[in-house]
């Protein structure tokens, strides 16, 4: 019994299970702040335009069946609009942590005004120079 309750330690300890239950739990937490985003603010704006926050209600009847395909266009609804809150968390979120780290994006590295392109060619004309750095010269 103690051989197994040192390799349930060890096991529970290694950093893996700790950085899997820790992002579990933040998943978690997230999720409740995406979900009501979601529920609360933009399925109201759409309830606010269509009239309805969800589309619950719309059914068939076939034959003496009930088809509730309104429930399955809400859930589509909500996936699509999570997903793309979730895209634009990331695409923020990563953009920020390029900035904190000085990474210039490529398409603003691209345009640069003619000012910067005569500097850039001026320094590299005195870099290539002969006699650069002598004095005198």
């Amino acid at each position: 019994m103690p051989k197994l309750l040192r390799d349930f330690r060890e096991f529970v300890m290694r950093g893996n299970v700790l950085d899997l239950a820790v992002a579990v739990i933040i998943g978690i937490a997230f999720n409740a702040v995406v979900s009501s985003l979601v529920n609360d603010v933009i399925m109201q704006l759409i309830a606010a335009i269509f009239g309805k926050p969800n589309f619950d209600a719309l059914t068939v009847t076939v034959g003496s069946g009930i088809v509730h395909y309104g429930r399955f266009l809400t859930a589509v609804v909500n996936f699509v609009l999570i997903a793309a809150t979730l895209f634009v968390i990331i695409r923020t979120f990563e953009q920020l942590q390029r900035r904190r780290r000085g990474v210039v994006d490529v398409e603003e590295a691209a345009v640069k005004s003619d000012e910067a392109l005569l500097l850039m060619e001026i320094r590299d004309l005195l870099r290539d120079a002969p006699g650069r750095g002598s004095p005198g010269a």
